[in-house]
């Protein structure tokens, strides 16, 4: 089933919130009732920003500063926005996608101390446009999240974010919450603590309630041409 317009659900938290689960166990359930789906991460999602992901999460960028970093999460969103995620949409797909642009106002603008500036032109050249429907911010205590985390990459080891300490990590639990409470409209944060089909719960809520005006829409749309 598509939709008249397509919906984009963005995944937002610190480390081993449970995220990427989350968004599978809302992709099934979302199957299940008929509907489009396409899940992605960043970075990531297409096979330019597959290639930055690399450098990015195995630290080979660090050295160069947080403003290289910055600029290379951007490239990799602008092709990830234009070859994938615009395209779905544009096909009355569900969109959803783990980490967005909050994630680089987070990191690299909050804890990289980036000028906001510079963190907002580089967001609006990258997603151009297409900007979150629903943004969910799974919140947990930053020391819960890693300890998931590291024990989730015990075989590999963490990567370029997960290995920070741990006061970077509550400063970032504290700028997402501070996103959600400037712009209600889109985020809504969600207690991650809770065991995950409850989240799941919650979380299937949270789309269903857009759904539902989408289909109201559709409906009424149909009582026009009528």
């Amino acid at each position: 089933m598509s939709l008249t317009k397509g919906l984009f659900v963005t995944f937002e938290g610190g480390e081993g919130a449970g995220k990427s689960t989350q968004m599978r166990l809302l992709a099934d359930s979302l199957s299940a009732r008929g509907y489009d789906v396409l899940t992605t991460r960043e970075p990531g999602g297409s096979a330019g920003a597959e290639a930055v992901r690399h450098v990015l999460l195995s630290g080979a960028a660090e050295s160069f500063g947080v403003r290289m970093e910055a600029i290379l999460f951007a490239a990799a969103r602008s092709d990830h926005v234009g070859q994938v995620i615009r395209p779905a949409l544009g096909r009355g797909t569900i969109v959803l996608c783990d980490r967005f642009m909050d994630s680089s106002r987070v990191y690299q603008g909050i804890t990289g101390n980036l000028e906001p500036s510079f963190v907002e032109t580089l967001e609006r050249v990258a997603v151009n446009g297409v900007i979150p429907d629903l943004t969910i911010i799974f919140d947990l205590p930053a020391f819960v999240g890693l300890e998931r985390a590291r024990r989730r990459a015990a075989d590999q080891g963490p990567d370029r974010f997960e290995k920070e300490q741990l006061e970077t990590h509550e400063k970032r639990r504290e700028a997402f919450l501070d996103i959600a409470e400037a712009d209600p409209e889109r985020c809504r944060v969600v207690d991650a603590t809770r065991p995950p089909e409850v989240i799941a719960a919650d979380v299937l809520d949270l789309v269903a309630a857009l759904l539902s005006g989408e289909d109201a829409a559709r409906a009424s749309a149909a009582e026009v041409a009528t």
